[in-house]
Protein backbone atom coordinates (compact mmCIF):
# COMPACT_ATOMS: atom_id res chain seq x y z
CA UNK A 1 0.00 0.00 0.00
CA UNK A 2 1.72 3.52 -1.08
CA UNK A 3 1.18 6.65 1.42
CA UNK A 4 1.64 9.60 0.92
CA UNK A 5 3.23 11.70 3.36
CA UNK A 6 2.41 15.52 3.72
CA UNK A 7 4.48 18.14 6.07
CA UNK A 8 2.78 21.33 6.69
CA UNK A 9 5.38 24.61 7.26
CA UNK A 10 5.17 28.52 6.40
CA UNK A 11 6.83 30.54 4.16
CA UNK A 12 7.65 33.86 5.57
CA UNK A 13 9.88 36.86 4.63
CA UNK A 14 11.59 38.81 7.52
CA UNK A 15 8.68 41.50 7.95
CA UNK A 16 5.80 38.77 7.66
CA UNK A 17 7.05 37.06 11.26
CA UNK A 18 5.59 38.12 14.29
CA UNK A 19 8.00 40.71 17.07
CA UNK A 20 8.62 37.39 19.27
CA UNK A 21 10.04 35.16 16.37
CA UNK A 22 12.02 38.14 15.21
CA UNK A 23 13.66 38.35 18.66
CA UNK A 24 14.35 34.73 18.63
CA UNK A 25 15.96 34.73 15.44
CA UNK A 26 17.94 37.82 16.18
CA UNK A 27 19.51 35.98 19.50
CA UNK A 28 20.25 33.39 17.19
CA UNK A 29 22.22 34.87 14.54
CA UNK A 30 23.92 36.47 17.86
CA UNK A 31 25.13 33.27 19.11
CA UNK A 32 26.68 32.27 15.93
CA UNK A 33 29.49 34.53 16.80
CA UNK A 34 29.96 32.73 20.13
CA UNK A 35 30.01 28.87 18.54
CA UNK A 36 33.21 27.27 18.29
CA UNK A 37 33.96 26.07 14.73
CA UNK A 38 37.80 26.03 13.64
CA UNK A 39 37.21 23.00 11.11
CA UNK A 40 34.33 23.86 9.21
CA UNK A 41 34.31 27.44 9.91
CA UNK A 42 30.40 27.01 9.72
CA UNK A 43 28.68 28.84 12.67
CA UNK A 44 25.25 27.72 14.16
CA UNK A 45 23.22 29.45 16.59
CA UNK A 46 19.73 29.06 18.22
CA UNK A 47 17.89 30.36 20.53
CA UNK A 48 15.21 28.64 22.68
CA UNK A 49 11.89 29.98 23.98
CA UNK A 50 10.44 28.23 27.56
CA UNK A 51 7.21 28.62 28.85
CA UNK A 52 7.21 31.50 31.25
CA UNK A 53 9.49 33.30 28.35
CA UNK A 54 12.72 32.24 29.16
CA UNK A 55 15.24 32.00 26.65
CA UNK A 56 17.95 30.47 26.21
CA UNK A 57 21.04 30.52 23.34
CA UNK A 58 23.62 27.77 22.55
CA UNK A 59 25.50 27.45 18.74
CA UNK A 60 27.62 24.87 17.68
CA UNK A 61 30.96 23.21 19.40
CA UNK A 62 33.36 21.69 17.26
CA UNK A 63 36.83 19.38 18.40
CA UNK A 64 39.54 18.23 16.64
CA UNK A 65 38.21 14.69 17.43
CA UNK A 66 35.04 15.18 15.25
CA UNK A 67 32.83 13.21 17.13
CA UNK A 68 33.01 14.70 20.19
CA UNK A 69 31.38 18.24 19.04
CA UNK A 70 28.01 19.15 19.11
CA UNK A 71 25.06 20.69 17.30
CA UNK A 72 23.67 23.86 18.45
CA UNK A 73 20.36 22.40 18.86
CA UNK A 74 21.84 19.98 20.91
CA UNK A 75 23.79 22.04 23.28
CA UNK A 76 20.98 24.42 23.82
CA UNK A 77 17.86 21.64 24.29
CA UNK A 78 20.24 19.51 26.36
CA UNK A 79 21.37 22.71 28.78
CA UNK A 80 17.86 23.71 28.84
CA UNK A 81 16.52 20.57 30.11
CA UNK A 82 19.53 20.13 32.56
CA UNK A 83 18.33 23.29 34.24
CA UNK A 84 14.92 24.26 33.44
CA UNK A 85 13.75 20.59 33.67
CA UNK A 86 10.23 21.59 34.30
CA UNK A 87 9.40 24.33 31.40
CA UNK A 88 8.65 22.95 28.20
CA UNK A 89 10.73 24.37 24.80
CA UNK A 90 8.22 26.22 22.50
CA UNK A 91 9.98 28.00 20.42
CA UNK A 92 13.47 27.36 18.79
CA UNK A 93 15.33 29.61 16.12
CA UNK A 94 18.05 28.61 14.26
CA UNK A 95 20.71 30.70 12.02
CA UNK A 96 23.86 29.47 10.18
CA UNK A 97 26.53 31.98 9.07
CA UNK A 98 28.72 30.21 5.97
CA UNK A 99 32.52 30.62 6.12
CA UNK A 100 33.13 34.36 4.41
CA UNK A 101 30.56 35.61 7.44
CA UNK A 102 27.31 35.95 5.83
CA UNK A 103 23.77 33.92 6.88
CA UNK A 104 22.71 31.65 4.56
CA UNK A 105 20.07 32.53 2.33
CA UNK A 106 17.78 29.29 2.25
CA UNK A 107 17.11 27.96 6.01
CA UNK A 108 19.51 24.90 7.43
CA UNK A 109 17.29 22.32 8.32
CA UNK A 110 18.78 20.52 11.93
CA UNK A 111 20.26 17.38 11.26
CA UNK A 112 18.86 14.43 12.15
CA UNK A 113 20.26 13.70 15.59
CA UNK A 114 18.98 17.39 17.06
CA UNK A 115 15.86 16.36 15.28
CA UNK A 116 15.53 13.11 17.79
CA UNK A 117 16.82 15.33 20.50
CA UNK A 118 14.35 17.80 19.90
CA UNK A 119 11.51 15.32 19.34
CA UNK A 120 12.20 13.85 23.04
CA UNK A 121 11.51 17.07 24.40
CA UNK A 122 8.45 17.31 22.32
CA UNK A 123 7.06 13.97 23.40
CA UNK A 124 8.13 14.37 27.07
CA UNK A 125 5.89 17.46 27.33
CA UNK A 126 3.27 16.60 25.02
CA UNK A 127 3.32 20.07 23.75
CA UNK A 128 4.28 20.93 20.13
CA UNK A 129 7.67 23.17 19.48
CA UNK A 130 7.59 25.50 16.91
CA UNK A 131 10.96 25.64 14.94
CA UNK A 132 12.02 28.64 12.70
CA UNK A 133 14.23 28.33 10.26
CA UNK A 134 16.00 31.71 9.41
CA UNK A 135 17.54 32.63 6.18
CA UNK A 136 18.11 35.67 4.42
CA UNK A 137 15.81 35.10 1.21
CA UNK A 138 13.13 33.50 3.95
CA UNK A 139 12.60 31.56 6.72
CA UNK A 140 10.71 28.37 7.06
CA UNK A 141 8.11 27.76 10.10
CA UNK A 142 7.46 24.34 11.63
CA UNK A 143 4.64 24.13 14.25
CA UNK A 144 6.12 20.97 15.60
CA UNK A 145 8.93 18.32 15.70
CA UNK A 146 6.82 15.69 14.55
CA UNK A 147 6.21 17.33 11.19
CA UNK A 148 9.92 17.28 10.51
CA UNK A 149 10.88 13.71 11.86
CA UNK A 150 7.48 12.15 10.98
CA UNK A 151 9.21 8.44 11.48
CA UNK A 152 10.55 9.12 15.05
CA UNK A 153 12.50 6.00 16.56
CA UNK A 154 10.75 5.28 20.05
CA UNK A 155 12.18 3.55 22.92
CA UNK A 156 9.41 1.28 23.10
CA UNK A 157 9.97 0.15 19.45
CA UNK A 158 11.72 -2.61 21.47
CA UNK A 159 9.56 -4.05 23.47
Amino acid sequence: MKQTLTITYDTLQWEEMDNNDQALVEKAKNSCKYSYAPFSEFHVGCALQLEEGIILTGNNQENASFPCGTCAERATIFYAHANYPHLAPTVIAIAARRKDGEYMERPLPPCGACRQALLEMENLFQKPIKMILYGTRESIIVHSIKDILPFQFEANMME
